[in-house]
């Protein structure tokens, strides 16, 4: 069994039915998962911001730092890893309003828009969610599957 770190702006997909792929601390951040329930693939991107165009040297050296190179990505990888579109669901967990109390930036409610649109635009959406709020979560995806554990403080909860 190997617990595979997604960091920010990164991705990881995984078909060894053993693995667990987690992503800690999303505040604004989301994460988004996808998984082939048939083909038993998972792929976790941990989305910093949902433009690209505010720093394309970033975007090419991390493009899933933001949603809007990072979501084509993570699906084209997947289907390397043999998934098929017709088996997969989706799921996000994040963007939290934290250290913003006032909504100046509202990068987290942002970034759920971008994400949404993205997938919209592909005819694919989440069939589950946990957004929003004012706190972090630390969420988990394993493999064998595809359960999804969300933590923050002393509780956790699925997805």
């Amino acid at each position: 069994m190997a617990n595979l770190t997604v960091g920010i702006g990164e991705y990881k997909i995984s078909n060894n039915e053993s693995d667990i792929i987690k992503t800690y601390a999303l505040g604004s951040c989301v994460a988004l998962m996808i998984y082939d329930k048939i083909n038993k693939v998972a792929g976790m991107i941990h989305i910093a911001l949902p433009e690209s165009s505010v720093n394309l040297d970033k975007a090419r050296a991390l493009p899933g730092y933001f949603a809007d190179t990072g979501i084509p990505i993570l699906i084209e990888e997947m289907k390397k890893f043999g998934s098929v579109k017709k088996n997969i669901w989706i799921k996000i967990a994040g963007g939290a309003k934290v250290m913003d109390p006032n909504s100046v930036f509202d990068i987290g409610k942002r970034n759920i828009l971008a994400i949404k649109k993205i997938l919209w635009n592909r005819n694919l959406g989440p069939i589950a969610e946990d957004v929003g709020g004012d706190f972090s979560r630390t969420v988990s995806l394993l493999v064998d599957t595809g359960e999804v554990i969300l933590s923050s403080g002393n509780r956790s909860w699925n997805i």
